[in-house]
Order: structure tokens, then sequence, then C-alpha cells
């Protein structure tokens, strides 16, 4: 059977479908002829940014992609693969949902945190917890018009994490939320999951076997989210509006089924291969599916189950509706998969089988519409790498050479301590997570609102720390430094709980990539990123690339996000970050170099973002990491907290009022040789965290620290006077200062806002 029958493909339908012109070129010499329209449908999504990294993957290839504990190189598999002993590993991955949550937020957000679910479980890992990383344009700015659609965003897309992560039954653990005036037409929601699997259950994304059955597992498929791939490949316009039908529709309680099954057909060795369909749906999983396992795949259209019986070819494989799977299945094993699947309710149909050839072959209502090989339309085969211009922005200049001595500094600093912990980018983000169940599972030793949370193995005394974290000005300011910012501060704050950085996954958010500055952004957070990891040993298992985050008026910070899972071996030896006893000695470990560069003190006071990002030291920061391990280990200190947003004085008040203990205080004289007092107070520094310890222990802990090559300081001690007191130029009730630090957003967000 032929394909002579399809009209030709005219370059202008391939441009339509965001090719470019050398690309149509390009598939026309590897088909040897024009595509059908289907084919044409096959190659945008697979050849777009999302799927294909054409713009990305040279620099990804710089990245440390293997060592440590990893038992997958990134790439390899649905998601990353950590050993953590006893025949256990950890999957974890993080992925984005950018454009979809702009245009539909509830949805948008629910569709993201189901799809990065299962790529979990469809490694046969079963999910145990879920984190995200948010960012929205201003809820408290001067425009109550724009404070209302980023109030509207901000409410929905929490809404659509709770809503789904709630109903599937993971804890929503961990995460983090940032408001600037670059995100508002492009909010980012980058969403996160962790799952266990014993070595021995791992299932495999490779297709293999000729003449073992495909089968299409789970939802019935449906015309939303056609071209999703390709609508997140491109820039937010006042068109975007209008690709709603772009938008997946998820269903939670279908998906926990879904898990179900997945995991009972793994467990009984069905499976020869399996991966999600997410991003392209029937096209990526095939295409990709075969091309792992150097073969081909003979798919019909006609078994699909269907929602909408008037479906195209087209509409078919491109479609991305939620909770479905491709399954490759042992041949003579199919009887078992459907009734696994029937069993819990969902579809389990053969539509296919691998073929010995090469070729994606797909028939539609007898007649034969698409015919490509595999190899082709992936990352690694055919799919078009690019060399992007880049050129440092023009900005750097005029940012790095401003005069912060040019500001004075303010009178009241109590009031500025307390403008800070209301500003909703410090602020408690309690009306965030406790909207998501985080205790689901009864696994959860370390809820949200520390430094990293905490996830109990089940049967075991051990631990996972898990972290999402990006200091997107940092980026802004210097990308190199930014990049490794982001790496560090993540293990600096899993490093806090007491456990050891294992390995790292990323959603790297940017503007246009065809923009030289945008990519010099890119390409230098990247080159940071790498050689961080390189030292803390942290190896990247893989994540998600996010280009075309901005609109004609708005271009996002450069927002390289970094998810870290560290290991606790025994979670009673666990550090919490708030101050627990009165009386205390308050100790401040590594080099505290405050800078006013990307500090929220000069975004919240004077309304700037100037300067250079702090300077930072990953072989100090390695030093620091080993450090809070041992002494976790040995049980010296009470608590710890890591310098970060608002600097020391911030941290300081966020000690003294998230642990708990209603009347704790501090008196503290800040170390350092900073001329300014605001600088001293609130000016951020890396490397540093503040710990909390008995007396009797503090002079041996910092002996410890002095012999493992960190800095230490005696700041001073914690009380139960209810005040906190720093250098005699704050005094400030710890009431006042939760008031501000915990009524901030839920005053902000106090009515319910409907879309503008």
């Amino acid at each position: 059977m032929t394909l002579m029958n399809h009209p030709e493909i005219t370059l202008a339908a391939a441009l339509e479908h965001g090719l470019l012109e050398e690309e149509y070129e390009r598939i026309i010499r590897i088909l040897g002829r024009k595509p059908t329209f289907t084919e044409l449908g096959i190659f945008s999504v697979m050849w777009s940014e999302h799927c294909s990294y054409k713009n990305s993957i040279i620099e990804l290839k710089k990245l440390p992609r293997s060592g440590g504990r990893l038992l997958v190189s990134a790439g390899e598999e649905n998601a990353g693969l950590v050993d953590i002993g006893d025949g256990l590993a950890v999957a974890f991955k993080i992925e984005s949902h950018n454009h979809p949550s702009a245009v539909e937020p509830y949805q948008g957000a629910a569709t993201g945190v189901g799809g990065i679910l299962r790529d979990i479980f469809t490694m046969g890992a079963r999910p145990v917890a879920a984190l995200n990383s948010l960012r929205f344009g201003l809820i408290d700015g001067d425009s109550e018009e724009k404070n209302t659609r980023s109030k509207f965003l901000f409410s929905h897309v929490v809404r659509g994490i709770g809503g789904y992560g709630n109903c599937f039954g993971v804890p929503t653990v961990a995460g983090e939320v940032y408001f600037d005036d670059c995100y508002h037409d492009n909010p980012l929601v980058n969403a996160m999951a962790v799952g266990i699997v014993e070595h021995d259950k791992v299932a495999t994304a490779k297709a293999s076997g000729t003449g073992n059955p495909v089968f299409i597992v789970g939802s019935s498929t449906g015309k939303d989210g056609i071209h999703g791939a390709t609508f997140a490949s491109e820039e937010i316009s006042e068109e975007s509006e209008s690709k709603r039908p772009n938008v997946q529709v998820g269903d939670p309680f279908t998906e926990k089924l879904l898990l179900e099954a997945t995991l009972e057909v793994i467990r009984a060795g069905i499976v020869e291969g399996i991966q999600d369909m997410g991003a392209a749906g029937i096209t990526c999983s095939t295409s990709e599916m075969s091309a792992k396992g150097n073969c081909g795949m003979r798919i019909d259209l006609d078994n699909v189950p269907l929602r909408d019986i008037d479906m195209s070819a087209y509409e078919i494989m491109l479609s991305e509706s939620q909770e479905r799977m491709l399954v490759v299945v042992k041949m003579g094993r199919e009887d078992e998969a459907v009734s696994i699947f029937e069993k819990w309710d969902l579809n389990c149909v053969r539509i296919g089988e691998v073929t010995e050839g090469k070729e994606i072959v797909v028939y539609h209502k007898g007649e034969l519409v698409a015919e490509i090989p595999a190899e082709e339309l992936v990352l690694g085969g055919g799919a078009p790498v690019y060399v992007r211009e880049k050129s440092e922005p023009e900005y750097f200049r005029s940012k790095r050479s401003f005069d912060f001595s040019s500001l004075e500094v303010p009178d009241d600093l109590n009031s500025v301590l307390s403008r800070l912990l209301s500003s909703p980018n410090i602020a408690s983000k309690k009306w965030v997570y406790t909207q998501y169940d985080s205790q689901v599972g009864t696994n959860t030793s370390m809820l949200p609102g520390g430094d990293a949370s905490l996830v109990r193995i089940k049967d075991s005394r051990k631990a996972l720390a898990m972290k999402v974290d990006c200091n997107s000005r940092y980026v802004y300011l210097n990308p190199y430094k930014g990049g490794m910012i982001a790496v560090c501060e993540c293990a600096r704050n899993v490093a806090c709980t007491g456990a050891v950085p294992l390995a790292i996954t990323n959603c790297l958010n940017f503007g246009n990539p065809y923009n030289p500055e945008v990519y010099f952004q890119f390409s230098e957070a990247v080159r940071g990123i790498g050689d961080a990891c390189k030292i803390l040993n942290t190896p990247v298992t893989g994540g998600n690339v996010s280009f075309y985050n901005q609109s004609k008026d708005y271009a996002v910070y450069p927002t390289p996000t970094i998810g870290m899972i560290g290991l606790l071996e025994d979670v009673d030896l666990a550090v919490g970050s708030g101050f627990k006893n009165a009386g205390d000695d308050i100790i401040l470990l590594g080099d505290f170099r405050p800078t006013f560069g990307g500090s929220e003190y000069m975004n919240r006071i004077f309304g700037l973002t100037e300067g250079d990002s702090p300077e930072i030291d990953p072989d100090a920061e390695l030093r620091l990491i080993k450090l809070m391990n041992r002494l976790a280990v040995s049980k010296l200190i009470n608590s710890a907290h890591d310098i970060s947003d608002g600097g020391l004085a911030v941290a300081l008040a966020e000690c003294c009022i998230t642990g708990g203990i209603e009347d704790m205080g501090c008196n503290a004289n800040i170390a350092g040789d900073a001329e300014r007092n605001d600088l001293r107070l609130f000016g951020e520094s890396q490397g540093c965290i503040i710990i909390s310890c008995s007396g009797k222990n503090s002079e041996y802990v910092i002996q410890i620290a002095g012999d493992m090559g960190v800095k230490s300081n005696l700041l001073g001690k914690t009380t139960s006077d209810s005040t906190i007191s720093i250098d005699g130029l704050i005094v400030l009730s710890s009431s006042l200062a939760r008031e501000s630090y915990f009524g901030s957003i839920p005053g902000l967000m106090k009515t319910d806002h409907h879309q503008p």
C-alpha cells in the first residue's frame, strides 16, 4: 500500500506548523517525497523545541550526565534513577507546563502534575512526593488590573496542583513561589515528582522483540491537547487565548487507577517496554520507543479508543489526551495484560506490533497515512540540531556599574525588616501548601515551609530530602554565577536537614533562543550548573528545557529551576530550620560576604535589580555540606537554616518565628566589615548557614568547622523574651514579625479573584 493518493503538502502548510523552510526541505529528503498531512503533523511536533531540544541539546551535552549514584545516564529513560542502597532507587524528574498554565491555569497546572507523575510510575516507581516551582507577576504592585490577573493565575494554578495531587494521593511536600513583573504574561509552572522502585522492578522505555504487540492503555483519546508541543515552542501572544484546545484536561482518579494497573503489569513481568503519552501523544511514544529499540512499529489507528468518533489520523496521532500509556507487551501474554487493566476499569487495546524494520507505519481506515523512519524523528537521530548565535547582554554594563552608595540607609530598620518579611517572595507560603495534602501516605517527616522537605522510606530508617530552587534575579545579573548559585543553594537547603545531596534534575525556563542575548543567558547558566554539579558530585539526571517564555511586552528572567534529591541515612537525625530552645548559642557557618546585587532588599525597598550576583565558591559549599552532615550525624545541633533572600536579618527572624515556639527570640551581633548597617543586615551572601546548639556543644562545633575548612562565628543566643534583637539596630517583637511573615499572602489573597 502506498501514499500516492494523498494531496501534496506545500511549504506554506509547513510554515504554519512552525517548521522552517530548511526543515521542510529536510523532510522531503528523508522521505524521498513530500509528506502527507499526518506526516507533516508528526514532524512538526517531534521537531519542535519541546520534543527535539534542537536549540539546546548542544549546551545540555556539556552537563555531567553520569557518575555518582546514577543508575541510568540522563535522557535514557522517562526519569532519572539514583541508587539509594538496600536494592532501592529513587526516580525523579521536573518538567514545565508554562504556556498551558498561562491560558488555562487550573488544567495547565493539574496536567503538569499528572504528566510528571506518569514519567515516574512508567519507570516502575511508586510516587512518594510531588514538588513545584511557581512564578507569577506581582500580586501587590501598583497596577490593580495586573494584580488581579496575577492573583487569578496564582490561585487557579495552586488549585490545579492541589486538585490533581490530592485526588491522586501523592503528598505535595515542597516548592517555591516567586513574584516579579517579568512573569506577568508568562507564569512559570514547573512540576517535579519523586518515586521509589526496587532495582529489579525498573521498567524501560525501549521497544523490542519483533512481533511483540503494542497496546494503548488508560483513557480514551480526544481532541484536547492537539499540538500542545508546538504551542509550548512559541511565544505567548494575543492569539494564545484561542489555543485553549492545546491545553489538556486531567482526570486524577483515572490516573490513580492507571498507576496501580501499571505497577501491577510491570511486577507481573509482562512488559517489554512502556512510555507515557505526554507531549505529542502517540506520535512521541511510538517514535521514541522504536528509535531506542532500533526497531519499527506498525500502528492501526482504527483500534485506538476514541472520545470523538470523527477524529482524523492527524488528530489521533497528535492528541495529548491525558492518562494514557503505550505498552509493548511480551508475545503470548496479551490476555494477562488485558485482564489487569480491565480489572482497574481501564482501556487496554492492541493497536499494533513491533516490526523488524525501522519505520513507524501508520494506518487509518484501511489507508496508509504515514511511513517515517523512527530515528529521523527523535533527539540524537534525524531531528535538527542548531548552533545559535549568542552575545553578552547590553544591560550587563549598566547593571554592574550601579553605585549602591548613592542610596541612603533607611532610618527605620525595624520597618525594613517587617516589609521584607511581608514581601510575597519571602513571606510564608502556608496559604499555598495548606491547599495541598502534604501528609497522605504518612511518610512526610518534615513538612513544607523549611529549607527542604523529608519523606521517610517505608520499612527503612532512611529518608529522602528534596528541594526545588532558583534565584532568577541572580541569573539575570550574572547567568554563570546564577546557575552555580541555583545548584549550590538547593544543595545547601538539602544539607540543612542533615542529608547528603545526590543528584539534580533541572527545568530551564528562558525566552526566545533566536535572541542572541537570551541564548547567551541560557548557555552561561547551563555552564554554571554543570560546573557546580561537577564539584558537588551531583550529576544531572535529566529534565526539561522551556524556551519562548516571553511576549511582546515581557521576557521572563532566565530561570533554571533546580530540583535536588538528598539522602538521610537515619530519619531520626533530621534537623529542622527553626530555633527550638531558649538559651542556645547561635553560630554563623560560612564566609559571610553580603552584597546588594539582586537582593530582595534592593527590589522591595528601592524597586531596583542592579549590581552583580553574590560571589559563589562551590568548593567551600562542598565543605559546608560535609560539615552539616557530620554535625547532624553527631547530634550536635538543634536547628539549621541557610541565608538567602533578605540576608542575615531575615534569616534570623525566620529562625525565631518558624520553630513553633511562641516566645522565641534572639540576641545577635552580626560579624563582618560592612560599612553600611543595611548591607550587614539585609545584604545577601552565599555559602552561609545559621545553626543553633546548646552552649556546651558550641566550642566543639566551632572546632569541627575549623578542622573542615569552614569559617564560623558565634552570633549570640536564642531567648525567650519574644524579641528579635540584632546589633541594637533592630529590636522587633516576634509577634509583629510573625504577623508580617504569616499574614502577608493570606491578606493579599483574601478576595476571590475571578478571571479578568
